[in-house]
């Protein structure tokens, strides 16, 4: 081995180490887990552990809630992802324009609340949707619209939920795009627009085929991240009302953690594993096609 190769295995192998101990040594404990009857009961005496085989995914199967939870955590995913993609690339276009003055400041106060607590924000947000005296709701009664009870409606709690997300984690994909915005090349820009495209064809025909790995990338991250939402829903409305907000991470929660069904709350983790595993190979093979990988 040389010493360039030892160097490298310098560098490479603390790497290895850590996704050995956190990511591939939990998802291997987790399935053995969830092919147990792993409980409270097992915690204190090893003797109670037996060997279930599927039992748990099947009865998974003939849970109401878990499909329910499964349903609320595919449209959190289907309307989430497209409105913070969506917010991200518009706002990362806005600023990217050159007419756009104190870019750092936007900038800035536009990524804030990405890396303030989510707990913290839900709470200041739970007053803002308020019923009662909701900055919102207070907002809606200037034009003539009646208050809305955002979190004990099961209609409005997931839009009141996913407005609150959109907000808090769009400012991440904002600055990624505008990275990738800046690497554009001006002088296919400058021709397209010299040969009269108009502003939208030459965002379809230069800059969204420029910038497509990075949508990608969003897109990757923004599916993953919906499937296991939990922290908004379990903040401000406990996975209610009427359990429209219970996604398959808070059950999972309350399987492990308040009724200590751990082995159950392992194979709703490891069903959880393969959903987001099969739509990324999903979303990777269309961006080979688009040559995006």
């Amino acid at each position: 081995m040389t010493r360039q190769e030892r160097t490298a295995w310098g560098f490479v192998l603390p790497v290895l180490a850590i996704i050995l101990f956190v990511f591939a040594l939990p998802t291997v404990l987790a399935l053995a887990l969830s092919v147990t009857d792993y409980s409270i009961y097992a915690l204190a005496d090893w003797g109670a552990l037996r060997f279930v085989g599927l039992g748990n995914f099947t009865d998974l199967l003939t849970t109401p809630l878990f499909w329910r939870a499964l349903g609320n955590t595919a449209l959190f995913a289907l309307l989430g992802v497209p409105m913070a993609v969506g917010t991200s690339l518009a706002a990362a276009l806005l600023l990217h324009d050159a007419s756009v003055r104190w870019k750092p400041l936007w900038r800035v106060l536009l990524f804030a609340p990405y890396v303030t607590s989510v707990v913290a924000t839900a709470v200041v947000w739970r007053f803002l949707l308020n019923t009662r005296f909701g900055l919102l709701n207070h907002a809606l009664g200037w034009v003539g619209v009646p208050p809305v009870d955002w979190l004990g409606d099961p209609h409005a709690s997931i839009p009141a939920i996913l407005l609150f997300v959109t907000w808090k984690i769009f400012g991440y994909n904002m600055i990624v795009f505008t990275a990738a915005l800046s690497a554009v090349p001006h002088d296919l820009m400058e021709a397209a627009r010299l040969d009269g495209a108009s502003r939208w064809t030459r965002f379809r025909h230069v800059t969204l085929p420029a910038i497509g790995p990075t949508l990608l990338l969003a897109a990757v991250m923004s599916v993953a991240g919906f499937l296991q939402i939990f922290a908004e829903p379990y903040v401000m409305t406990l996975g209610g009302p009427a359990q429209s907000t219970t996604t398959v991470l808070y059950f999972m929660f309350d399987e492990g953690f308040k009724w200590w069904n751990l082995g159950q709350a392992s194979a709703v983790a490891f069903i959880l594993f393969l959903m987001i595993l099969a739509l990324t190979l999903v979303q990777a093979r269309i961006g080979r096609r688009y040559e995006w990988l």
